[in-house]
């Protein structure tokens, strides 16, 4: 069923974060990729997850995403201890990635894509109408207004629309966290913007959003929250205010910030 997606704004700060990670170990064979990683994702807000490369961002991501499933520690999904042991257990939660190769058919157009493995049938048949007005509402809902149709063969999208149409395909299944892999990868200024535009409308939505990015000055642009790891394990964690670039840098590259730690970001 398509999410119907009204404006909130944000909701008010809440106790319990949408989405908890606790104590997350990952091995594969005798290297381990995560150490002991706590993490939050609240409901209405963006973290942005920052690292060199080698830190994890990738393991951690496809720990939430069911792609692989931790060794050790717990992840809670709105309160409640779940195990994540395939994409299908993460998309029944409302967990959706978008990678950096999107995942979309250049030769399908982008009602196409958006329902693509989960097409609606009528009688035996494709219900055509049923998917472009659904296609329509969650692309309008999210305002992007770009596209000349939505019958249009998404190889001949620009990159921004095509990283929005794979977004709007991720929300449209009752989704409730948006995982958002270096979205702004190889984009224009003013594509750029319009991809930061919609993970702000994300956000506007109630979903949690993460996003992970090489790029710092996007991660400043649009997160409430940063949280760095460093060689598989989380050094700092907290509001975008308590940190700048060139903490954040010195975080990602020495696993400290050479001042005052951050009060919550101390890594297990």
């Amino acid at each position: 069923m398509t999410q119907e997606l009204e404006t909130k704004g944000g909701p008010p700060p809440q106790a319990e974060p949408l989405l908890r990670l606790r104590g997350i170990d990952k091995h594969f064979g005798p290297v381990q990729a995560l150490y002991g990683v706590d993490l939050d994702l609240p409901a209405g807000q963006v973290t942005g997850l920052c690292g060199d490369n080698g830190a994890g961002k990738s393991v951690l991501t496809r720990c939430l995403a069911g792609v692989h499933q931790p060794d050790r520690g717990q992840i809670y999904f709105e309160g409640r201890p779940v195990h994540i042991q395939s994409t299908r257990d993460a998309a029944a939660l409302g967990i959706e990635t978008v990678y950096q190769d999107l995942a979309l058919a250049d030769n399908l157009d982008i009602v196409q894509n958006m329902f693509l493995g989960r097409e609606r049938l009528r009688r035996g048949l494709l219900d055509e109408d049923s998917m472009e007005r659904a296609a329509a509402e969650t692309l309008s809902n999210l305002r992007v207004t770009t596209v000349r149709s939505i019958r249009q063969p998404v190889a001949s999208l620009s990159g921004g629309q095509r990283q929005s149409v794979a977004v709007a395909k991720a929300v449209m299944w009752n989704s409730k966290v948006v995982l958002l892999d270096e979205p702004t990868a190889a984009l224009g200024v003013v594509q750029t913007q319009m991809v930061l535009d919609l993970v702000r409308r994300l956000r506007d939505h109630g979903l949690a959003v993460m996003v992970i990015s090489h790029n710092l000055n996007d991660v400043f642009e649009v997160a409430d929250r940063i949280a760095v790891l460093h060689l598989g394990r989380k050094v700092a964690e907290g509001p975008v205010a308590e940190f700048d670039l060139r903490k954040v840098v010195q975080y990602m590259t020495t696993g400290s910030s050479g001042r005052v730690p951050v009060a919550s970001g101390s890594g297990a």
